[in-house]
């Protein structure tokens, strides 16, 4: 699909039809106590909308609407390829309203069209076809049998699962939750971000047009007080999937452990390292890799690289071309497709990046903000102890850490809380298989900025999360549960006693 110009997306973005209710049992509805929060554009600090904010007697409510789904087997025990058929029209109906979705996707977020077109809704659309595809393609167990047994090993839907979702690619994430999750058999209870609630609930309109019955797809849009804690201690909640800060994604562990021990998967944080050996090919290619992964989005990345750990005789020519990329990262409008890096996604987090900022005594590129935008910044940092270092800015700054050698990069790039992914740029094959395997993140790229694809799994280590994987076929593990059905064959005559 062909960019448009900055005048035809804000002519669109003029005449969206925005939803405003919460998406429950099959259609809209007001939350239950009246109230709405306002949703804000924060390239341009607009009211878009006004959306029900939902309390825990909505969240009761759509729980109750998604158990009474599953338990009548509506979508949880329909043939799978006709929850496949559903999921493929799904797709076909987000492709049909791409262009509409990309724009409600841009105001909302602050994020660039150029991304919304070209990688969010894109990638949303495959990953629901992906995982549609699977549902008729993953395969039962049998157990190895003697002549007097056999042991099937099958699986089945967990049940009524919670979906918390973030705000940095709010439709990107909603398909990596859904897409397993429905493909699996479950009922689904999602929590937007307040800050970019309003792809989700469209999205849920399109399912609902696609055939999802009734009450197996629910949007509660609400705060974390009155929306994510109810869903986290719901009794009647079989599992929830979080993706978000770490600081958040542990309260769903006390919650769990204080109502009915649900199963809690947790992606959550990171401060990822990028290490660049003096021995790295084609150091233009590094830089590009480098300012890619540290600016895309705008830095709102949990998968950003905001370390680079660089040899100290490949630095100087390094951050010679890392600013002639980042030149390139204009910062600006939206909705222009020539803007590569929007506005940060509420005030509050700006005021939050902005804070680090301050911080900062070496720059070395960029390091102006400005009304909720931030320009791509490098910094130099001391060590590996300083703050920039340390702690997840989740915006557009890239820390510098000099380093001597192999093993010293490794041991820093170990040295955080976070887990989550890494790279590691040589021209050694032994040093990069060596070094991916001693670096302690669930994904580790070589001469190259990455989170693999929808067919390998994505989560981290430590601090940045577990109990599941997004992606691929192991994120069904966690939308299901293994059920041992154990067949006596042996012939009574044989058990009789003399």
């Amino acid at each position: 699909m062909s960019l448009l110009t900055k005048d035809e997306y804000e002519s669109i973005a003029a005449h969206l039809d925005l939803p405003t209710g919460a998406f429950i049992d099959g259609g809209y509805r007001p939350a239950n106590s009246g109230q709405v929060f306002e949703t804000v554009n924060p390239a341009t600090g607009a009211v878009l909308t006004s959306i029900a904010a939902c309390g825990a007697e909505d969240v009761d409510f759509a729980v109750e609407k998604a158990r009474e789904a599953f338990d009548d087997g509506r979508w949880s025990k329909m043939h799978p390829s006709d929850r496949k058929d559903v999921l493929i029209r799904l797709c076909k109906l987000i492709t049909r309203n791409a262009r509409e979705l990309a724009v409600m996707e841009s105001i909302d977020s602050g994020k660039t069209i150029y991304d919304c077109e070209t990688v969010d809704v894109p990638e949303t659309i495959h990953c629901l076809k992906w995982h549609a595809e699977a549902i008729d393609k993953i395969y039962d167990q049998v157990s190895p049998a003697s002549d007097d047994h056999i042991a099937m090993v099958v699986r089945e839907p967990i049940g009524v699962v919670g979906l918390v979702l973030p705000w940095n690619f709010p439709l990107l994430m909603l398909a990596w939750k859904i897409g397993p999750a429905l493909a699996a058999g479950c009922s689904v209870v999602i929590k937007p971000a307040t800050e970019t609630s309003l792809t989700a609930l469209k999205v849920a309109e399109l399912a609902a047009e696609a055939g999802l019955p009734r009450g197996v797809l629910n949007v509660v849009p609400g705060g974390g007080a009155e929306v994510g804690e109810p869903i986290g201690r719901h009794m009647d909640i079989d599992m929830v999937s979080f993706t978000g800060s770490t600081m958040t994604g542990k309260k769903f562990l006390s919650y769990s452990a204080e109502s009915n021990a649900k199963e809690v998967v947790l992606e959550m944080g990171g401060k990822n390292p990028a290490i660049v050996m003096d021995d790295a090919e084609n150091l233009d290619r590094v830089a590009a890799h480098i300012v890619n992964g540290a600016f895309w989005n705008m830095g709102e990345n949990c998968s950003a690289s905001s370390r680079l750990i660089v040899h100290k005789d490949v630095k100087a020519e390094l951050l010679e071309r890392i600013a002639h990329h980042a030149k390139h990262w204009n910062v600006g409008d939206p909705l222009d497709p020539e803007t590569r890096m929007g506005a940060l996604v509420s005030e509050g987090h700006y005021i939050k990046v902005c804070g680090y900022l301050e911080q900062a005594e070496n720059v070395l590129i960029g390091g102006k903000a400005d009304k909720g935008f931030v320009e791509a910044t490098v910094v130099e940092v001391p060590g590996n102890d300083a703050t920039l270092a340390r702690e997840e800015i989740f915006g557009p700054v890239l820390s510098v850490i000099e380093v001597s050698g192999f093993d010293e990069a490794i041991s820093i790039a170990n040295d955080t809380e976070y887990g989550l992914c890494a790279s590691i740029f040589t021209a050694n094959a032994k040093r990069a298989i060596r070094g991916a395997r001693a670096i302690r993140a669930g994904t580790v790229t070589v001469n190259s900025f990455g989170e693999g694809d929808i067919t390998t799994p994505f989560g981290g280590y430590k601090q940045s999360g577990f109990g599941g994987r997004d992606n691929s076929v192991h994120a069904h593990d966690q939308y299901t549960q293994l059920k041992t059905i154990w067949i006596d064959l042996a012939d009574d005559e044989d058990e009789a006693v003399d």
